[in-house]
Order: C-alpha cells, then sequence, then structure tokens
C-alpha cells in the first residue's frame, strides 16, 4: 500500500528540470553599461527615499505637458508653487536622476526664485554633473560661473564635475587645466577626482598622465597602493561585464 502510494505520488508531481542551460539575457549593452562618471548605474531615487504623492503628481505633469510651453507654465503655477520646499526639491532630484535635463533646468530656476531659496552648492553638483552627462560643456560652464557669482565657493566635488563634464568630451586638457587650478585653489582631489581621471586618461590612451596621476594620489590619500588596486579591480571586472555581453 505505502509502495503504491509512493509511486502515485511520484507519477504526480513533475519533474523539474534542473540542468538547463541558462541563456544570456537578450539585452542591449545600453542596458548594463550605462555607467555615469562614478563608473557604475545610478538607482532611482524613489529606491532611496519614498516622494509624497505631490511630488510623484508634479512629476507626472511636467513630462505630460513637456511639448506645450503654456501647459508646462500651468503646472508650475498650479502644481509646482504649491510644492513644499522638500517637496519641491525632490521633484528636481528625481528629474535630474531620470536624466530629464530640459525639465529639471526649468525647475532649477524655478527653485532659485523661491523665497526660502539659500544658495546651496549641492543644488549646483547635481546640475553640473547633469549637464556634463549630456556633454553640455558650455552650460556646465556657466553654471560653474553661476554658483561663484551667488557667493558660493568651488569645492572638490564642483570641480571634479567640471573636470568629468570636460573628459565627457574628450577635452582633456581643459580637464588637466580644471585640475590644476582646482589643486591651486586649495580643494584636495579625492577617490571620485582620481578615478574620474585615471578611468578616462586611460581609454583616451594618455599614460603619461595616467602615471602622473596615479602617482600624485600618495599626495592626497593615505592609502594610494590599496585605492589603485581597486580602480584596476573594478576596471577589470567592467571589462568582463562588456565581453560576457
Amino acid at each position: 500500500m505505502k509502495s503504491a502510494l509512493m509511486g502515485s505520488l511520484k507519477f504526480q508531481i513533475p519533474q523539474l528540470n534542473f540542468h538547463k542551460t541558462l541563456k544570456k539575457p537578450d539585452l542591449p549593452c545600453s542596458s548594463v553599461i550605462t555607467c555615469s562618471l562614478r563608473g557604475r548605474p545610478r538607482p532611482p531615487l524613489w529606491r532611496a527615499k519614498r516622494l509624497s504623492t505631490e511630488a510623484i503628481q508634479a512629476i507626472q505633469s511636467l513630462k505630460l505637458a513637456r511639448s506645450s510651453a503654456p501647459r508646462l507654465e500651468e503646472v508650475f503655477n498650479n502644481k509646482l508653487s504649491r510644492l513644499l520646499k522638500t517637496d519641491l526639491l525632490d521633484t528636481l532630484a528625481v528629474l535630474q536622476n531620470q536624466n530629464e535635463l530640459d525639465l529639471a533646468l526649468k525647475v532649477f530656476e524655478f527653485v532659485r526664485k523661491e523665497g526660502w531659496y539659500k544658495p546651496d552648492i549641492l543644488l549646483y553638483h547635481a546640475m553640473i554633473q547633469l549637464l556634463g552627462r549630456n556633454k553640455m560643456v558650455e552650460m556646465a560652464e556657466e553654471f560653474f560661473g553661476k554658483l561663484e557669482n551667488e557667493g558660493l565657493k568651488p569645492d572638490a566635488r564642483a570641480f571634479t564635475e567640471m573636470i568629468g563634464a570636460y573628459l565627457q568630451v574628450g577635452m582633456i586638457d581643459k580637464a588637466m587645466e580644471t585640475y590644476e587650478r582646482m589643486k591651486a585653489s586649495g580643494c584636495d582631489p579625492d577617490k571620485l577626482t582620481f578615478r574620474i581621471l585615471i578611468r578616462n586618461l586611460e581609454d583616451a590612451g594618455k599614460e603619461e598622465l595616467v602615471d602622473r596621476i596615479k602617482k600624485e594620489c600618495g599626495d592626497y590619500m593615505d592609502y594610494p597602493n590599496k585605492f589603485l588596486k581597486e580602480v584596476e579591480r573594478k576596471k577589470n571586472v567592467k571589462r568582463l561585464v562588456v565581453d560576457f555581453f
């Protein structure tokens, strides 16, 4: 009886094929290697922070109205003007994160006109990075000038974003000039600065500049050899990913 029951159960349970060879996902390369200057994909903002309903609605309304200047103005007047400070800044951050350049530029200028606005270098970091990502170098330079006009002093991150913007379009001389200006201003290059310089200069085949930058790592960090090994490891991992897909 027991053996008959077991045989019946065995007959009814479908066999699972655990030995099936997994295929490579049919994805375009851009879905894997859409890296920012940081060398990794930018996670969606809403995964890290819960947006308010008002901010989500404002973002959706902006996207729907983008093709019509009157409708877009209506969204700014009726929706964005009613947002709390945090919701408005969240709206701007999401647009930056989603690479909505035109909308982000308009919202940034809207933020600057708010009564509570005070010059904030963090806002400029994000805008210069966004412009650099879209290869809008001249506009990135304008924003770098704007932060100084607003009484802000460029910090290491602002210089680094500008360096990255130049490297995005192959303006190596301008990138190195900004790097030297950065050091002369009293801002020490950090890991992000060196990572961006090394990776992009290697890609451009500028081995002499790469060697120089690697040597200078020791002047600004405690464990340069450990850092350089990590940079090399990430480069090899990226190469493997590219080869795989």
